[in-house]
């Protein structure tokens, strides 16, 4: 892969090329990105979204808003610094216009949508979506459906679907919010499709990026870009990862680490002495002994101890990246970059922690079930709607839910496929209040 490339300005169905040194520097179109992306109503939806604790009425509590824009401003810092250094390395890139200011603008635009796809209720929303279709009643449609289609449903991926939130054409709107390729390829985590399932241990294999409705445009984004190809003589399509996705990886993986622990502390689960102990381990070469010991609440001493774990994460992944940039754009590099990492035994200690006292708090898992509930029900309305709609036996009832709740929604001349991913494209746009207000409306409960 080369640099020249991976930077690319093009856009979907772009007649023409669009070149670094003829772009306007007031609206650079990676900029334009990030603009597109934070007035999209996808990433509105975020701020009613769970990150780690759903349905949180408590106000210093992450949802997938204040995370996203936490992301996106580490993922730009990851940006600026590495373009510096790459910019430096093949002087090429600066003579056609590129800035180390661009891949900042690029990384942040990527990073600020990564978490647009997910539906309500974190990631026991998409395994909600997933066991509907597998172990559900939603397992009648498998015949109907080809081997990926079906594992597209029962598998389903918050990753693919921001893919197709970024890029579908809706409602009149053609190509989404058409993203520069640089960007869409910086957001694809996993540029595969749902089958084969893991093929290798490599990180960009552990999940996948794109439905099959949007597999066609994913191969334009990876030919474009050129983006390596996995098993070149096999139907399937697996690449390598465009380089920047690996930072906006990164980022996520400090923001989730820390941030989350620091909401866990912040509600009590985690008790104060453990969890300060924890972060100082992590950045005990670095501290201000007299500047920590002059703050006088767990909130004050956490936030120093946080924002300099931050600042030590960045070093380290820029420091990861360029020792490995060789390996990256030869598509030999297999791993997350904070698995490379010199604090990995510290960052494992932390997440364990999160993991025993926040992910699987008694409050999380109760509030997890009742998720479980309301997109079951949620998909067999809209599903059983679809059905008798298409099949010409629908009756007040469905006509109902469709002016109530899926309004601009149309099932003809689509495929089974194309109506089911649409519809659980549609769930998964829905915020947790959203989903909740319609459960309860379905169940006659708001009266």
């Amino acid at each position: 892969m080369n640099w020249e490339q991976l930077l690319s300005l093009k856009k979907y169905g772009d007649q023409r090329m669009r070149l670094r040194d003829q772009e306007d520097e007031t609206r650079l179109s990676f900029e334009v990105d990030y603009d597109r992306i934070i007035f999209s109503s996808g990433f509105r939806s975020l701020q009613d979204k769970t990150q780690v604790i759903p349905l949180s009425k408590t106000d210093f509590v992450h949802t997938r808003l204040t995370h996203s824009l936490e992301v996106s401003v580490v993922a730009r810092s990851l940006g600026r610094a590495i373009g510096k250094e790459i910019l430096q390395k093949h002087p090429e890139l600066v003579q056609l216009g590129y800035k180390f200011n661009d891949f900042g603008a690029i990384v942040a635009a990527a990073a600020l949508a990564h978490d647009i796809g997910n539906p309500p209720f974190g990631h026991s929303g998409e395994k909600a979506i997933g066991e509907y279709f597998k172990n559900g009643k939603g397992k009648r449609f498998k015949e109907f459906l080809t081997d990926k289609e079906y594992q597209d449903l029962t598998h389903f991926e918050g990753n693919a679907n921001g893919f197709k939130l970024l890029t579908q054409t809706k409602n009149g709107t053609k190509d989404g919010l058409r993203l520069t390729y640089a960007t869409l390829g910086a957001f694809t985590k996993y540029p595969k499709e749902s089958l084969p399932h893991r093929p290798t241990s490599a990180v960009y294999d552990k999940k996948f990026g794109f439905f099959q409705s949007e597999k066609e445009i994913f191969q334009d984004v990876a030919s474009s870009l050129g983006l390596l190809k996995t098993d070149a003589n096999s139907e399937n399509l697996r690449y390598k990862r465009h380089p920047l996705s690996y930072l906006v990886e990164a980022a996520d993986d400090i923001c989730y680490t820390l941030i989350d622990f620091e909401d866990g502390i912040n509600l009590g689960w985690i008790e104060e002495e453990y969890a300060l102990e924890y972060l100082v381990k992590l950045v005990k070469d670095n501290i201000i002994t007299e500047n920590y010991h002059a703050l006088t609440t767990t909130k004050a001493r956490v936030s120093y101890l946080r924002a300099l774990a931050i600042s030590t994460l960045i070093k380290d992944t820029i420091s990861i990246f360029l020792e490995n940039e060789e390996k990256i754009l030869s598509g030999e590099f297999d791993f997350a970059l904070l698995d490379k990492s010199k604090y990995k035994a510290q960052i494992d200690d932390i997440i364990a922690l999160s993991v025993k006292n926040v992910y699987n708090s008694q409050q999380v898992v109760e509030k997890e079930i009742a998720g479980y509930k309301i997109i079951n029900t949620l998909l067999e309305t809209f599903t059983q709607t679809f059905e008798r709609k298409t099949q010409g036996n629908s009756g007040q009832y469905e006509n109902l839910i469709l002016k109530s709740f899926l309004p601009d929604f149309t099932f003809e001349n689509k495929s089974t496929y194309q109506n089911l991913i649409d519809i659980c494209s549609e769930l998964a746009s829905l915020t947790d209040g959203e989903a909740l207000r319609i459960y309860h409306k379905i169940q006659g409960m708001n009266f």
